[in-house]
């Protein structure tokens, strides 16, 4: 029941894949898709429905994915619920007294049917999505809702809950099983187990029809990107990059369009057309095709389901005894509540929109001095920025692309894995592991000096119709020693435009940080050393820490020097080359920074204002322009399709999450950075493994980073990094 602790709604499972997403930044929704919580069922065998079956196959079993087929989905879901309320039940009405063994540890083992059909779920849900699957989804996601609530609401259940966590036996156990009891009486606390009777009633029709919202929310984001493509023709490429005219040519043929280009509704689409093309009125086209994903008055609209949605989040909270639904979900993270949250983010606010009008003053000069009469917009900011990048640091993004393979810097992915992780990547011979697009490789992961057996790593790289945008991590099963031991099956995904045919796909640098910002959370799946399937369940605003540090290591001087090499000479990236890249590290920090922040931002505000005084279309204008949020930038994520938040609930009112998690990632890097061994440094390496991915979520995150650090986290780090000024407070 890994899924029912770490979630206990039923869009956690069913949007859900884990992570993050575009530009370091998640597109992902809200909790993992769960996998196989326990010890595989005996009963299994008999299933005829392939979605119910145990994993067969090498390495411990495997995902059918070769076998799966959508018609068995609705009847799998159906079978899986029952077989798992079953188990439920049993455990609810043992007459044996409660302990830690016959409440947890068998909530822990059950599941298993529900946990394989939910990893079949999750990749129809995010890569290979199709109207017919988006019916079945809309269609089960309040049944689920109501599943979920079957569970939160057993009194009898609660009552065993609740007299083991209070019991004498529970200061016998391990720290693990503590927080685990401790993890499983607060998730039923906090998700109305303490209601009356009227008051479930109404939390779980509440639960039902956000459900419902959440996946329409979802699925109107996607009906955006799918439906809005902008064909250009040749006489419209000035500017562009070669491979990137090559995969626009790729991706027009691919949806029939043959002689023309597809800019495709999607950050890697749409972030380097801005970049590059001349064409200013078509820029602006293609930004507002981007930006305005769920606000286009039509059919797909997410506005009118933002004020429902925060509507009933608000009632729900209040039914629990909160003021508001930030006060709720920050209750367990490491903010505590959405006060240190937003305090966080106002001592970063100022140096970024500081930074923000030092930037647009470079670009309009630029402008003016090619004689553009024009005053920079956002669809301006990335092709003025471009300039200026060239001009202050005599860097062309385009220049470094050509060094950026994503074959080679998956061989400095597995490089850093090996020295740091002790990890060895071997490819999987292709047809023996199966796999849901022939896109999809495999490698083996091993010990590099027993060859001992990890687990097995999916990558799932390049864009295509019915995959939702950005890139994430997740697994299709977790690191687990309590019925048997069971290795890792863990995936990374992402939406690259794949180079033309027999080319290498090259990719900007935001993209490869993204790149080891993805296996980072793979590499945290991969090391785990826990015992049980609930200590996987992250806490949000830590879980981005350990993949946001990873990209540290794309900087390295044995990362740089052996795997960043020209796609045609195999020549190395030139040191002069490196050292402008070093040199512009902070450049545009302003942009990124904001973009970021003002998402950040908006979603505490949703989530701590009367959802009556709250009207979508003006609410976020209105708040901005509050915080002079700069005119030249919009948010990151935009209300109306910021999925994050809004089609499920892992990131509501916790998306400063990626912010809380960098002030870990730069205090961690000085570490790396002050040890006499630098970023390969022995002894600081063994300490990361051992604190900050091994542990996982078996110890509480602000003690796990002082065991690693000596002390906690400071902010200092954070602004140093940025290039921004020191605040006078070294508080976090």
């Amino acid at each position: 029941m890994r899924n029912f602790k770490s979630s206990l709604t039923a869009m956690a499972v069913v949007v859900a894949l884990s992570a993050c997403s575009e530009q370091k930044v998640a597109e992902t929704s809200a909790a993992p898709v769960p996998e196989t919580a326990g010890m595989d069922s005996s009963s299994t065998a008999q299933f005829d429905n392939v979605l119910l079956q145990e994993f067969t196959g090498p390495y411990g079993g495997v995902p059918a994915f070769d076998k799966m087929s959508l018609e068995d989905l609705k009847p799998a879901l159906e079978k899986a619920m029952a077989l798992n309320l079953e188990e439920i039940d049993a455990i609810a009405n043992n007459d044996a007294p409660p302990t830690f063994d016959n409440v947890i540890v068998e909530m822990e083992r059950a599941g298993a049917e529900l946990g394989r059909v939910f990893t079949y779920y999750g990749i129809w849900s995010a890569n290979k999505s199709s109207p017919e699957f988006r019916e079945i989804q809309a269609e089960m996601s309040p049944i689920l809702s109501s599943f979920f609530t079957k569970i939160t609401q057993n009194e009898k259940l609660f009552a065993r809950v609740k007299a083991v966590y209070e019991s004498d036996e529970l200061s016998s156990l391990t720290a693990e099983e503590q927080r685990i009891a401790w993890m499983t009486y607060n998730s039923f606390a906090r998700n109305g187990a303490t209601l009356d009777s009227e008051s479930k009633k109404r939390y779980a029709e509440i639960n039902k029809e956000l459900a419902t919202l959440h996946t329409k929310f979802s699925s109107n984001v996607l009906a955006d990107e799918e439906n809005y493509v902008t064909y250009i023709t040749e006489e419209q490429l000035d500017g562009l990059p070669a491979s990137f005219v090559k995969a626009a040519k790729a991706a027009a043929s691919s949806r029939g369009e043959e002689g023309k280009y597809a800019i495709t509704n999607s950050r890697s689409s749409m972030d380097p057309f801005l970049t590059y093309s001349t064409n200013r009125k078509l820029r602006e086209q293609v930004w507002r095709t981007y930006y305005n994903r769920g606000d286009n008055a039509d059919d797909f609209d997410n506005n009118k389901i933002i004020k429902r949605i925060l509507t009933l989040r608000d009632e729900r909270v209040e039914l629990l005894g909160y003021e508001n639904y930030a006060q709720w979900r920050l209750e367990d993270r490491m903010a505590k509540n959405p006060e240190n949250a937003m305090e966080l983010m106002m001592k970063v606010w100022p140096a970024a929109i500081a930074r923000v009008e030092e930037e647009v003053a470079d670009m309009q000069a630029v402008a003016e001095a090619e004689g553009a009469d024009i005053t920079i917009k956002p669809w301006d900011y990335r092709f003025y920025a471009e300039k200026v990048r060239k001009d202050k640091y005599d860097l062309d993004s385009n220049e470094v692309k050509q060094y950026l393979q994503l074959d080679k810097l998956r061989e400095a992915m597995f490089y850093v894995a090996g020295r740091l992780f002790n990890f060895n990547f071997t490819p999987v011979e292709e047809g023996k592991v199966p796999v849901f697009h022939e896109d999809v490789k495999v490698w083996e992961v091993t010990d590099k000096d027993s060859g001992e057996h990890i687990g097995l790593w999916y990558l799932d790289p390049f864009s295509r119709k019915g995959k939702r945008s950005g890139a994430w991590a997740t697994t299709y099963r977790s690191y687990t020693t309590f019925d048997g031991k069971k290795t890792v099956l863990s995936s990374n995904n992402s939406n690259f435009v794949k180079g033309a045919e027999g080319e290498a796909t090259l990719i900007s640098w935001d993209d490869a940080e993204t790149y080891f910002h993805e296996f980072g959370h793979a590499l945290h799946f991969l090391s785990a050393d826990v015992k049980y399937p609930s200590s996987h369940s992250g806490v949000r605003d830590y879980t981005e820490f350990q993949s946001q540090l990873l990209e540290r290591w794309l900087t390295t001087d044995e990362v740089i020097n052996q795997f960043l090499v020209h796609h045609e000479t195999g020549e190395p990236i030139p040191a002069s080359l490196v050292e402008k890249i070093k040199k512009a590290s902070t450049f545009n920090e302003g942009f990124k920074t904001t973009e970021y922040m003002a998402s950040a931002i908006m979603d505490l505000k949703y989530h701590t204002t009367n959802p009556e005084d709250i009207d979508p279309d003006a609410f976020e204008r209105e708040e901005l322009n509050k915080l002079d949020m700069p005119e030249e930038i919009v948010m990151r994520h935009r209300s109306p399709h910021f999925g994050h938040v809004f089609s499920g609930e892992g990131y509501a009112a916790a998306y400063y999450g990626y912010m809380w998690a960098e002030v870990l990632t730069a205090d961690a890097a000085e570490a790396f950075m002050e040890a006499p061994g630098g970023f390969y440094d022995k002894e600081v390496g063994d300490r990361l493994v051992k604190y900050l991915f091994s542990v996982r979520n078996a110890m509480d995150p602000a003690e796990a980073y002082r065991k690693f650090r000596g002390r906690d986290a400071q902010v200092d780090a954070l602004m140093r990094d940025r290039g921004f000024p020191i605040p006078n407070s070294n508080d976090e």
